[in-house]
């Protein structure tokens, strides 16, 4: 587990996790057809931002200020797919960017039109794994993500 923990090894750890649910995630909007809701892609950032610190952080090892901006970053990932996963469990109610309210259209191209080009519904699940939502899964994995950078702190402070 030490090993693990090694600051260089938890950038490359994080980077590669971070590549990974990104290309999951373009996989299942575009491969699988699984409209994301706008939290979705909201929960998408921290990862993209992840990526750019571990890079730094991997060539700059003297410098703590990475690790911690990665604890930061995954603070907010969790604290943004926590919201989701609440609102999907009617835990909180969603904000005006999850609904569409587009009920007053009469006319049928224009209905067509916006049906088409609207987001789902936030507390709609449209993609379970084993179960769960994408939200759940980013949940847990930031804060193992979280979890992990803290520990590693620790042991680079034991050293």
């Amino acid at each position: 587990m030490n090993y693990i923990l090694k600051l260089n090894n938890i950038y490359l750890l994080v980077v590669t996790v971070c590549i990974f649910t990104l290309l999951s995630a373009v996989y299942i909007e575009y491969i699988l057809n699984v409209r994301p809701c706008i939290l979705c892609k909201y929960q998408r950032v921290p990862y993209i931002i992840a990526i750019f610190i571990c890079f730094f952080g991997y060539f700059n090892l003297e410098n703590k200020f990475w690790i911690y901006l990665i604890i930061v970053t995954f603070l907010f990932s969790s604290m943004l797919s926590g919201y989701h996963v609440g609102i999907e469990n009617n835990i909180f109610k969603e904000f005006s960017g999850c609904t569409s309210n587009n009920t007053n259209i009469i006319n049928k191209d224009e209905l067509l039109k916006v049906l088409k080009d609207s987001q789902p519904n936030c507390k709609d699940v449209a993609f379970k794994l084993m179960g769960f939502s994408l939200a759940t899964f980013n949940l847990l994995l930031s804060i193992i993500i979280v979890i992990l950078s803290i520990k590693t702190i620790q042991n680079e402070k034991n050293r």
